[in-house]
């Protein structure tokens, strides 16, 4: 079993013949951005329909190859967004500027919004949220020091929760709140917890997508150690709020708005479920028939994070008002 520290020095030595190891991927098309979610980067680059007749004869350029240094970038875009909000949740402060950096050194973008949250109501979440804040931290930097010179800068991001915030817009989205109302994820513990809801099950099905498109092995086997520390964190936000949800049942209806407001929107068929299962079961595990974790491509992601129901803003919005940073404009969902 390789560590992180050992993968690091393969990373390095592998770094020349990354290019020899390039895959020619089409990007998948249609689609609108949105709340929702299915395989990060698979389906992304489906064919399906190619054989289709064109309306000129116009050629469709040929999509820019995928790296695996490009698959990674893309992951660090959502880490960054992940560990800013549980960071300011945990300490009110984010990542450094040295952490939000590009590989050659270019500053990072801008964060709007972000509190500490007052989790002395509940310290049990509290220490839970100390937990994922440090983990996902720790992915920023070992993804930055993976990719060396080729990781991208943070983008701008939005993890607002007044009335023109990113959150509030999810939640109205969802029908957690009404068309006037506000969700702040920082005013208490269980708001904190239906904010992380909203990440938590889309970094994991995007990490199961991306997986079959890693040609390193040594890639494949961080992504997977990533993929299984995502996949905790998730179990534990989904488990806590169904306890929670016993004695308060508004939480598990309005984990399950988002659920559903993130399958909807993807427009990707059913890759996300709710908390609760048939029979009186729980839900804990998102998965299909087979008890296998749903996958999302690149595009649903981006129908996530961009918030975006009608497909009118391609290019960003939502927690990445002006998109994410990808140097590959296959993996910049939206661009022609």
């Amino acid at each position: 079993m390789i560590d992180h520290r050992q993968a690091l020095d393969i990373l390095a030595a592998a770094d020349a013949r990354r290019s020899a190891r390039r895959q020619f991927l089409k990007v998948a098309g249609g689609g609108t951005l949105a709340l929702g979610g299915a395989s990060l980067l698979s389906g992304c680059f489906d064919s399906e329909g190619d054989d289709a007749p064109r309306p000129t004869p116009t050629p469709t350029p040929t999509p820019a190859a995928v790296t695996d240094s490009d698959i990674l970038n893309l992951a660090l875009n959502l880490e960054y967004l992940e560990a800013q909000f549980y960071l300011f949740a945990v300490n009110g402060t984010g990542l450094s500027a040295a952490q939000i950096a590009s590989g050659s050194g270019a500053a990072g973008g801008t964060v709007t919004g972000g509190a500490r949250v007052d989790f002395s109501r509940d310290p049990l979440v509290g220490a839970y949220a100390r937990e994922i804040a440090a983990d996902e931290a720790a992915h920023v930097d070992f993804l930055r020091a993976a990719l060396g010179s080729a990781a991208v800068a943070m983008p701008n991001i939005n993890i607002s929760g007044d009335a023109n915030g990113a959150f509030t817009a999810a939640a109205r989205a969802a029908g957690v709140i009404g068309a006037n109302e506000t969700f702040d994820p920082y005013a208490t513990p269980e708001n904190f917890l239906l904010g992380a809801y909203i990440f938590e099950d889309v970094g994991v099905t995007a990490y199961k997508g991306a997986a079959p498109l890693l040609s390193s092995k040594v890639f494949l086997e961080a992504a997977a150690g990533i993929l299984a520390a995502e996949s905790y964190h998730a179990g534990l936000v989904r488990t806590v709020l169904y306890a929670k949800g016993i004695n308060t049942p508004s939480l598990v209806t309005a984990s399950n708005r988002i659920s559903a407001a993130r399958d909807a929107l993807d427009q990707g068929g059913v890759t996300d479920q709710g908390l609760t299962g048939t029979g009186g079961a729980a839900n804990l595990v998102p998965a299909d028939a087979d008890a296998i974790a749903y996958s999302r491509n690149s595009r649903q992601v981006h129908n996530i994070v961009y918030l975006n129901a009608t497909g009118a803003n391609l290019n960003g919005g939502g927690f990445f008002p002006n998109g994410t940073n990808n140097p590959n404009p296959t993996l910049r969902v939206g661009l022609p």
